[in-house]
C-alpha cells in the first residue's frame, strides 16, 4: 500500500486509496484524479515566485533583473542575463533556484532577483 497518497481535497481524510486511475476517499466518497491533486499547493509545498510575482517551475527560463556580484570573479552577473533550465530547491539563506550560468558555472540564485522570461 502506498503511504504517500495525498489527503482528500474535499474532507481532508487521510485514508485515501487508488482505484484504477482515480484516488478515492472512503470517508466522504469523493473521487478525483491524481493530476488534479497536484495543482493547488498544500501546506507542505511552497510556491516560488519571481520578482514580478509569476510562479516559477522547474525547467523555466529566467532573466536576472539586477547586476549581481560573484565572489572570486572580477566581473559579476550583468542584468539581463538569461538563465535556462532552472531547478527549484530548498536552498540556504533564501537561495531557492539552482542553475548553471554560462561563464560562471553552477550556482544558486534568489527568486527575488529574477523574472520569468
Amino acid at each position: 500500500m502506498n503511504e504517500n497518497l495525498p489527503a482528500c481535497p474535499k474532507c481532508s481524510g487521510a485514508y485515501t486509496y487508488e482505484m484504477g486511475a482515480l484516488l478515492v476517499c472512503p470517508e466522504c466518497g469523493h473521487e478525483w484524479s491524481p493530476a488534479a491533486s497536484d495543482e493547488p499547493a498544500g501546506p507542505g509545498e511552497q510556491v516560488v515566485r519571481d520578482a514580478v510575482g509569476n510562479v516559477l517551475a522547474d525547467g523555466d527560463t529566467v532573466t536576472v533583473i539586477k547586476a549581481l556580484k560573484v565572489k572570486g570573479s572580477p566581473s559579476g552577473i550583468k542584468a539581463g542575463t538569461k538563465v535556462r533550465n532552472i531547478r527549484l530547491v530548498d536552498g540556504v539563506d533564501g537561495h531557492d533556484i539552482d542553475c548553471r550560468i554560462d561563464g560562471f558555472g553552477n550556482m544558486q540564485l534568489k527568486s527575488s532577483v529574477v523574472k520569468k522570461a
